[in-house]
């Protein structure tokens, strides 16, 4: 994972230290408690990944358990490319959700030619407003997120997490 971020640019909020629950934004990423727990697995390899329905040929992103177009719940692991270019995008500089710094920039990003997904809206990261442009590239980036304390047979265990947004190529 040489791309890996410091959760503290995008933390979570907390209030004098101490973790809100109620105020996560972040997927529980634990076998026991996410369907698509391989998705996140992949993340920390470094491979950006969605799920084919291995029955009509379906690509569904994000990932999920069945197929959204036959139902089948015979679903693969295949990669997505790890680099796009920037069709549109919007900046907020006021109103970001809680956990979100300024600014804010998501953007309606275009795979190449040939990928298993055409387009999805993502979160752009370590870019100042103003900087990005449409017909810029783009580039996957994995970031630890906090991780969450969960119960397990009576006893607190730590779930680490991480996420995924892209930024600018330099």
């Amino acid at each position: 994972m040489a791309d890996l971020i410091k959760s503290t640019i995008f933390g979570t909020p907390a209030l004098e230290g101490t973790y809100i629950a109620e105020m996560d934004q972040w997927p529980l990423e634990a076998k026991e408690l996410n369907r698509i727990y391989p998705f996140y697995d992949h993340l920390r390899a470094g491979r950006f990944t969605t799920t084919k329905c291995q029955e009509c040929g379906h690509v569904s992103f994000p990932p999920g358990v069945i197929c959204h177009r036959c139902w089948s719940e015979k679903l693969e692991w295949i990669d997505l490319p790890m680099k796009a270019k920037v069709t549109c995008l919007t900046e907020t500089q006021a109103g970001a959700p809680a956990g979100f710094p300024t600014p804010l920039i998501l953007a309606w990003i275009t795979y190449p030619e040939g990928s298993p997904i055409r387009h999805q809206i993502a979160r752009i990261v370590n870019c100042k407003e103003g900087e990005l442009k449409e017909g810029d590239e783009v580039r996957m980036v994995i970031y630890e997120v906090p991780s969450h304390p969960r119960d397990v047979k009576k006893e607190s265990e730590i779930c680490n997490r991480v996420y995924y947004a892209f930024e600018k190529v330099r």
